[in-house]
């Protein structure tokens, strides 16, 4: 079986799930780093005297709700799922859909990965990750997560070119732009359509379809075969949006030399 993530659409992205043994390594690079980070804060707060017992306690709980969460959480947010131990390992965590995480994605993983890492010694993350297909632990499944390789597989992108049958409807409809999750289901799958059973090929591309269609209209011409359909509503949704960027970087220009032109026609000594 090819390995991969199936996302809502039922196309099977080519991202393959991290294992677990992948993802114990890249966390054991980051539990040095923050170990290296906890001596640094020890050894500073260890050239204060003058700091009283309850002034060390207040700083032992906001460093571990540092260490656990605040850092895990920013890091995996700035950088979009990655962090040190997991670019060393090649792996990423996004979400479902294959997007990038977001703050609260990576807030509830390190919420739950205090009960299910730190304070049960990473049994239930074990055990969770172990018995799902495709190494989520709890953090993931609550955060709709998951860990995958960013190194070793092979992308699958189909060049996207405009069927000259289609051209002139692709022309006149209105095509509006397509979900995230929709446009990499598609692509995706017009990328590996060549490689797909034929049965398999033709479910999916008439699957695929229905769904564009209904952000589309008119339809498509009586007749078209599906593939040369989602590939017109690609090739025309790149086209609009380079035309569009295009204008309002035109628009931009003119706005900055209406605002550095002297009114009145005042000439600029400058120019």
């Amino acid at each position: 079986m090819r390995e991969g993530i199936i996302i809502g659409e039922g196309v099977v992205v080519d991202a393959r799930p991290a294992s677990f043994a992948t993802r114990a390594v890249g966390f054991a690079i980051d539990l040095i780093a923050l170990g290296l980070l906890t001596f640094a804060g020890v050894v500073v707060l260890g050239q204060v005297d003058t700091l009283s017992d309850y002034a060390l306690a207040i700083i032992g709980i906001v460093s571990v709700v540092l260490l656990l969460v605040v850092i895990p959480t920013a890091v995996e947010t700035l950088s979009r799922g990655a962090s040190l131990g997991k670019l060393v390992m090649g792996i990423r965590i996004v979400r479902d859909d294959g997007g990038p995480v977001r703050l609260r994605h990576a807030l509830v993983r390190s919420l739950v990965g205090l009960g299910e890492i730190w304070l049960t010694g990473g049994s239930v993350a074990l055990i969770v990750s172990l018995a799902h297909p495709s190494g989520k632990r709890v953090g993931d499944l609550l955060a709709g997560t998951h860990a995958v390789r960013t190194r070793g597989g092979a992308v699958d992108n189909a060049t996207v070119a405009m069927p000259p049958e289609l051209a002139g409807w692709a022309a006149q409809a209105d095509i509006r732009r397509l979900p995230d999750g929709l446009a990499l289901a598609v692509r995706q799958f017009l990328g590996r359509a060549p490689r797909l059973a034929a049965q398999s090929r033709a479910r999916l591309g008439m699957s695929l379809a229905a769904e564009v269609e209904e952000l589309v209209a008119p339809g498509p011409p009586s007749g078209t075969h599906p593939e040369a359909f989602l590939m017109a509503v690609l090739a025309a949704r790149r086209d609009r949006e380079w035309a569009a960027a295009q204008r309002a970087r035109a628009l931009a220009r003119e706005q900055e030399e209406m605002i550095h032109r002297l009114p009145y026609g005042v000439p600029d000594p400058l120019s």
